[in-house]
């Protein structure tokens, strides 16, 4: 069953438009995506999927599932920052450690997006509220890390970082794309009773979101290919780790969602944001309040491997898990 949804995943635009700039890499070709353009579709998916999730959370209320799983995903990424941090402690100092551990507590928003396209290719329904837990986990997986290293580093360090907890949650809350994909959330339930609004705003957010998708993951895929030969600083520990850490943490999410009660669809979307690893809105914190981290660790791992492992391969397995674990009933 995996491998046929793992051929399914593959054959999309979106997934062939990130193996497409994978190739333009391995091929010497002089393909690149000048660099505004990547950081304008970035934001525009946020926005876009910010702004319907409000909408489809203002329709379906706070209560239900909504509250539960909103609050289940922030523990989620409060939790998994730490079991990483054990684990790479094992191999790394307090600094890589936590800075790592922060990326993988985090989550990715284009992961989510396209988790979202494979059930819509395979008609399976999901809810829009899920998009709050998304905009909820990013700050809280940061804050720990930061407060690892405040607590975790050598006194000296730590005494010298004490008067900075104003800049740690200034960092984590209001970072650019914590921001912006908060404040379209919020937009888009304010105004989701306006039906003239949110029509004038559909052929934005809805029939333009595909294509943007597919050109953002056409970036995506030179920017991976290009992260890989970093891999070799990383090692065979980090390596691993970039592998079976979102297996471990998807794991995890599929039993939080089957005790949720939540449905195949948004047990997937919930499952994603567990296993999914940030790849720039943590390496711009951790660049910024832990210069000592390695960022070839960090970002080589989570945008070099767990990315197009997860989007590529993670999917359509997590789904299978879903499908095991968790009834079409449900």
């Amino acid at each position: 069953m995996e491998t046929s949804l793992i051929l399914q995943n593959v054959l999309t635009p979106p997934v062939l438009f990130f193996f497409l700039g994978t190739i333009a890499v391995f091929v010497r070709s002089d393909l690149e995506i000048p660099a505004p353009l990547p950081k304008l579709f970035s934001l525009y998916l946020l926005l876009a999927i910010g702004f319907k999730g409000g909408l489809e959370l203002q329709r379906s209320g706070l209560g239900g599932l909504v509250i539960p799983t909103v609050g289940a995903a922030v523990c989620m990424s409060l939790l998994i920052p730490l079991i990483c941090f054990v684990i790479l402690r094992l191999k790394l100092n307090v600094f890589n450690s936590a800075a790592i551990a922060a990326a993988y507590g985090s989550i990715s928003a284009v992961t989510f997006i396209t988790a979202e396209s494979f059930l819509e290719n395979q008609n399976i329904d999901f809810d829009g509220f899920m998009v709050a837990a998304l905009a909820l986990m990013e700050s809280p997986a940061i804050i720990v890390g930061l407060l690892l290293v405040k607590f975790a580093a050598p006194r000296s360090r730590a005494q010298s970082k004490r008067m900075r907890l104003r800049e740690i949650f200034h960092e984590a809350i209001l970072n650019g794309s914590a921001y912006l994909l908060v404040g379209s959330l919020v937009i888009g339930f304010m105004t989701a009773n306006n039906p003239a609004a949110v029509e004038k705003m559909q052929p934005f957010t809805g029939k333009l979101f595909y294509g943007a998708e597919c050109f953002f993951l056409l970036d995506m895929g030179i920017v991976a290919a290009q992260r890989l030969p970093s891999l070799k600083k990383a090692g065979s520990f980090l390596i691993g780790f970039a592998i079976a850490m979102p297996l471990l943490n998807a794991f995890l999410g599929v039993l939080v969602a089957k005790a949720l009660g939540l449905g195949p669809g948004n047990a997937l979307l919930f499952v994603v944001l567990c296993a999914s690893a940030s790849y720039l809105a943590v390496p711009a914190a951790m660049r910024m309040t832990v210069p000592e981290a390695k960022s070839s660790y960090y970002i080589s791992t989570t945008l070099g491997l767990t990315f197009p492992f997860n989007i590529v391969i993670g999917i359509p397995l997590y789904m299978g898990l879903v499908n095991k674990l968790i009834p079409l009933a449900a």
